[in-house]
């Protein structure tokens, strides 16, 4: 019989992480039925000998092309059937999580479901996030002003259930009918700005992308570290996703607000917005890992 949901989980290095995941999988299903799926891109540690030995999942081993090329060979290894649930490894799920995120899929025209994330601390993660804008890319969501950050940063947003422009790609369940229409997720991208492409994309083509508070998780983060590599990756990526959904123009003041905006973190002390400014000036220095990168407003 077909599962309930395919469970797609990326790792890499992540042999501190994966069984906390794996052991609260059972709970948060709450009944359903499930193919867990871990695709190890290439880990150096014991995360694909953790996951081998393990009875209520199944391996899959790949070079580390990126994160949605893992999604992606996780999805097709899984075949034609069942809502995607696709989670980080350093998450811990509450006990009838995915069962929510699910059934709020069964909604008319929702795509896309995200759950309340905590941080370790417990506190609230401020998980869900708006459009990509020209003012939204000057750093100044410190002014706590929806014109002016991608981050939604307003507690009362988090305790109920609504429609979001996009959400934390930590834990997101997606519809087969969205999937089979959106398509693939973007390997362009390699790491970050691939949950905000794909629920852009989705929501083109008339799909909603679903808050449900219902549904928690902790996500423990920090795994990929931030390093000068990892900062100005998320960086280029913001721009290369603001430039293929707007004209030159646009996409040129954007790019310019970007290298302001990190300017004055480097000003505060923020060692890895040097080397985003950097790459951003001169595409050479960019990480090699994305592609399309060589023009001065990477595409």
């Amino acid at each position: 019989m077909a599962p309930d949901v395919v469970v797609v989980i990326v790792t890499y290095n992540s042999a501190p992480m994966i069984e906390g995941l794996l052991d609260s999988l059972g709970p948060a299903l709450a009944g359903l039925t499930a193919d867990v799926v871990v695709v190890d891109n290439g880990s150096s540690d014991e995360t694909a000998a953790m996951v081998r030995a393990r009875a209520d999942c199944r391996l899959v081993e790949a070079e580390n092309d990126g994160y949605s090329a893992g999604i992606n060979r996780g999805i097709r290894s899984a075949g034609p059937t069942g809502d995607i649930v696709i989670l980080n490894p350093d998450v811990r799920l509450d006990p009838g999580s995915i069962r929510s995120l699910v059934r709020a899929l069964d909604a008319e025209d929702v795509g896309i479901s995200a759950p309340r994330v905590r941080s370790a601390d417990g506190s609230l993660h401020l998980s869900l996030r708006r459009d990509p804008t020209l003012l939204r890319a000057l750093g100044l969501s410190r002014l706590r002003r929806a014109a002016f950050s991608e981050h939604v940063q307003e507690t009362s947003a988090y305790r109920v259930a609504h429609d979001v422009d996009w959400a934390l790609g930590a834990v997101l369940a997606v519809s087969r009918r969205c999937l089979d229409a959106v398509g693939p997720w973007d390997e362009s991208f390699f790491l970050y700005s691939e949950e905000t492409d794909y629920c852009l994309r989705a929501r083109d083509l008339g799909f909603r992308v679903r808050y449900e508070p219902q549904a928690g998780a902790v996500h423990i983060g920090a795994q990929s570290g931030r390093s000068d590599v990892i900062h100005t990756m998320q960086i280029i990526n913001r721009v290369r996703l603001y430039r293929r959904r707007n004209g030159l123009l646009r996409s040129a003041s954007y790019f310019a607000a970007t290298v302001l905006s990190e300017i004055s973190w480097v000003a505060r002390g923020h060692r890895q917005s040097r080397a985003a400014v950097a790459a951003l000036l001169r595409p050479h220095r960019r990480p090699p890992q994305i592609m399309g990168t060589g023009s001065l407003i990477p595409r």
